[in-house]
C-alpha cells in the first residue's frame, strides 16, 4: 500500500521510495520540502512561508551575534512535588523530554548581543513537554528578568507554549504572578521590554509575562489566545470570528504591535534595540 504522505519518484512501472529524514510534507500546502533547504530556510517553506516550529538553541542561532549567547540555570531541574501519578509519572514525562530534545528545561535563558547590543534572552521549546510553564520555567525567566533589572539591560523573552504544566498544578499557576511581577519592576526601571509571540503561545504563558512587553511581535499565523476555541464556544455560547486566535486577527485589533517574518526578525530586533536603547 502506497504511503502518500511520504514523498515517492515513479520509475515506469515501479514506485520508489524516498528514505525518511531527507523531506518534511508541509502542513499548510501539502509540498515537500528538502530538509537541508528547509533548516537552511530557518525552517520557513519557500512556497506558502509557512513557520515550522523551532527548537529554542535553533532560535538562539538565528537571533545571537555568534559565539555571544552564554547559558544561565542550566541545571535547574524540576521535581514531583506532587507526586503526579498518570499514564505515566512526572518523572518519566520529565526523563523522555530531556533525552528527546537535550534540554533540562522548556526554556532557555541566558545573555548575548544582537548587534553589538547586550541583551537578556529566553527562548521558550515547544518541543519539551509543550513548552510547559512549571515551576522551573518560571524560576528561570524571573531570574533572566531579574538579571536585566540589576544589569539595566534589554529583556527579550520568545514564547512557545501551550500554557502552565498540569502535572504541578497551582505551583504552575504561581509562576504567572511570580513572572509579571518582576516585569512590573522592569517597566518601573524603565528597562525595555520586547515580547516575541511563537506558534502556539497560550494560556498561563500568554496571560502573564507573553502579554506584558513594551512591544509585543509575533510571527506570521501564529496561534495565540488563552483558552482553546472549543472551550470558549462552549462558555460564551456564540460563534466565534474566523481565525480570532491567529497573530494577524490580534494585530488587526491592537493587541500586538506588528507581525515579522522569522527571517527578518533578527534585523527588526537589532533596530528596536538601537531605538529603546
Amino acid at each position: 500500500m502506497i504511503n502518500k504522505d511520504k514523498p515517492q519518484i515513479p520509475s515506469g512501472d515501479k514506485v520508489l521510495d524516498i528514505p525518511e529524514g531527507l523531506w518534511t510534507k508541509c502542513p499548510s500546502c501539502s509540498r515537500f520540502l528538502y530538509n537541508k533547504e528547509l533548516q537552511l530556510n530557518q525552517s520557513v517553506c519557500q512556497y506558502c512561508q509557512h513557520h515550522f516550529p523551532l527548537q529554542a538553541l535553533e532560535r538562539i542561532s538565528f537571533l545571537a551575534d555568534p559565539q555571544s549567547f552564554v547559558e544561565y540555570d542550566h541545571n535547574l531541574l524540576s521535581v514531583d512535588v506532587l507526586g503526579f501519578n498518570g499514564e505515566k509519572s512526572y518523572e518519566e514525562r520529565l526523563r523522555y523530554y530531556q533525552e528527546k530534545t537535550g534540554l533540562n528545561e522548556a526554556v532557555v535563558c541566558g545573555k548575548c548581543t544582537i548587534g553589538s547590543i547586550p541583551v537578556f534572552l529566553s527562548v521558550m521549546d515547544f518541543n519539551f513537554l509543550g513548552g510547559s510553564m512549571g515551576s522551573v520555567v518560571g524560576e528561570k525567566i524571573t531570574r533572566t528578568i531579574e538579571r536585566s533589572l540589576t544589569e539595566r539591560t534589554p529583556l527579550i523573552i520568545i514564547s512557545a507554549s501551550g500554557g502552565a504544566r498540569m502535572y504541578e498544578g497551582m505551583i504552575s499557576l504561581m509562576q504567572m504572578a511570580k513572572t509579571s511581577a518582576a516585569l512590573q519592576r522592569l517597566s518601573q526601571a524603565g528597562i525595555p521590554y520586547i515580547s516575541v509571540l511563537t506558534n502556539p503561545t497560550m494560556a498561563g504563558v500568554t496571560a502573564s509575562f507573553a502579554s506584558l512587553g513594551d512591544v509585543i511581535i509575533a510571527e506570521p499565523k501564529a496561534m495565540i489566545g488563552f483558552a482553546g476555541s472549543r472551550v470558549i464556544k462552549e462558555t460564551t455560547q456564540q460563534e466565534l470570528p474566523q481565525g480570532f486566535q491567529t497573530s494577524e486577527f490580534l494585530l488587526e485589533k491592537g493587541l500586538i504591535d506588528k507581525i515579522i517574518h522569522r527571517k527578518d526578525l533578527r534585523s527588526s530586533l537589532k533596530e528596536l534595540l538601537y531605538f529603546l536603547v
